[in-house]
């Protein structure tokens, strides 16, 4: 909001006027337009569920092992059992992940492996970071 009372306070000095309440409203009214330097809509297209750190860790993770227990996990992305296991959740409701719990002896023993969805949802991410990354540098 400040910054648009700048804006208008800015372009009514150019114009060698006075900002008026009516200009403000008019301004505050236009919708925003990309400016042609901004990169494409892959941005906004992201995967939110993916794109947490956490999240993308695990399907990542999981992209470049067949299987991995969740004691594996939390080793390898040093999180904690809470905070691995909210993350898995989110990511076996959106079957992009499948999680099959056992027994080994006694021990009760959980174990994730990406899916096909999965596999074609990180792909999906890491074309549109291309497309942003491509778009940042210039290309």
């Amino acid at each position: 909001m400040a910054r648009q009372n700048a804006l208008a306070k800015s372009s009514a000095k150019k114009a060698g006027a006075q900002s008026s309440p009516e200009g403000l409203r008019e301004q505050q009214q236009q919708p925003r337009r990309n400016k042609p330097t901004d990169g494409p809509a892959a941005a906004a297209e992201l995967d939110r569920l993916i794109h947490e750190r956490i999240r993308l860790a695990i399907v990542s993770a999981l992209a470049v092992n067949e299987s991995l227990t969740f004691n594996d996990l939390k080793q390898l992305l040093n999180t904690t059992d809470g905070n691995l296991s909210v993350h898995a959740r989110k990511l076996e409701e959106a079957q992009y992940v499948v999680c099959n719990k056992y027994f080994d002896g006694r021990t009760p023993k959980t174990e994730y492996r990406l899916t096909a969805a999965g596999r074609q949802a990180l792909n999906r991410y890491l074309g549109h970071m291309e497309s942003v990354i491509r778009a940042a540098r210039g290309g």
